[in-house]
């Protein structure tokens, strides 16, 4: 048996905003972005550059009870995890385009890992996993 995760939603207040966010400070692929009309809704979704895992789906809150979870789907704990093959390129490119890092960067057994926000407040960790990682090799 084969499966794979595919997508994960983010649900976010504004599609064009979210976007620009994703494809201009994080330098993500913009992989689709399609309206359809029957739930007056678009379907958006992006990737970390060369990546062959799952996507993000920017999921704009649409009904009420949706709006309270926008930066905060994970009760205040990271989130999501972005992997890097080059931690501080990828961080001082970060930092340059003014991504709000939380934790600074630090030396783990794992890797080295640093804590930043979205647009909205979500919490990531951009870190690169050590070579003798279990995760290190995958994908």
């Amino acid at each position: 048996m084969k499966q794979a995760l595919v997508h994960i939603a983010l649900v976010v207040d504004d599609y064009d905003d979210a976007i620009d966010f994703y494809t201009k400070t994080l330098d993500f692929e913009l992989i689709e972005d399609t309206y359809q009309p029957e739930q007056d809704k678009r379907w958006v979704v992006v990737s970390p550059p060369n990546s062959n895992g799952a996507t993000i789906l920017l999921a704009k809150a649409s009904k009420p009870q949706q709006r309270p979870f926008i930066g905060n789907q994970a009760g205040g704990r990271v989130f999501l995890f972005l992997s890097t093959d080059d931690f501080w390129r990828d961080y001082h490119n970060m930092l340059d385009k003014g991504v709000k890092f939380i934790r600074e960067p630090k030396e783990e057994d794992y890797g080295t890992v640093a804590v930043f926000e979205d647009l909205y407040g979500n919490l990531w960790d951009l870190l690169q996993l050590a070579p003798s990682h279990p995760m290190a090799n995958r994908g």
